[in-house]
């Protein structure tokens, strides 16, 4: 049976944790992983799925923020704002590979779209780093059990 509850949660968790909104969705994909309910290339898929729409979020946001930048509620100082574009410049698009890591990979699609990364360049290189965050999650998970 499809639990569509538990389907929508995860995928709204992954999609959240993606923006710069604080949120985990690892511990929902565990749960669910642990649970057994649901087939786990279902559940990493959904999980995968909103993650990267979240990105895609930030992607999009990016591509506008720059317009913004002299507003007194800007969250970033220019000199903020051209450190992340120099570090952009410097390691390009093959650092959306760490898109899925704490801290740096929301601020790093954001930056992105900043950078007016190519949208096909910018889809494979997070939806890979992405899906293998939730790949090794969800085999540490499967195999502790």
């Amino acid at each position: 049976m499809i639990d569509l509850a538990a389907y929508a949660g995860l995928f709204l968790s992954a999609l959240v944790a993606a923006t710069i909104l604080p949120m985990q969705s690892e511990a929902v994909l565990a749960g669910l992983l642990v649970a057994g309910a649901q087939p786990a290339a279902l559940l990493i898929a959904v999980a995968s799925a909103g993650n990267v729409l979240g990105s895609v979020v930030n992607w999009w946001l990016g591509r506008f923020v720059e317009r913004y930048a002299d507003r007194s509620w800007f969250p970033a100082s220019p000199a903020k704002l051209a450190r992340a574009q120099d570090w952009y410049r410097r390691y390009g698009k093959w650092s959306l590979l760490l898109s899925w890591a704490p801290v740096i990979g929301d601020p790093l699609t954001l930056v992105a779209g900043v950078m007016r990364e190519p949208f096909p360049v910018f889809l494979l290189l997070v939806t890979l780093a992405k899906l293998g965050r939730y790949l090794v999650l969800a085999a540490i998970v499967l195999n502790v059990m």
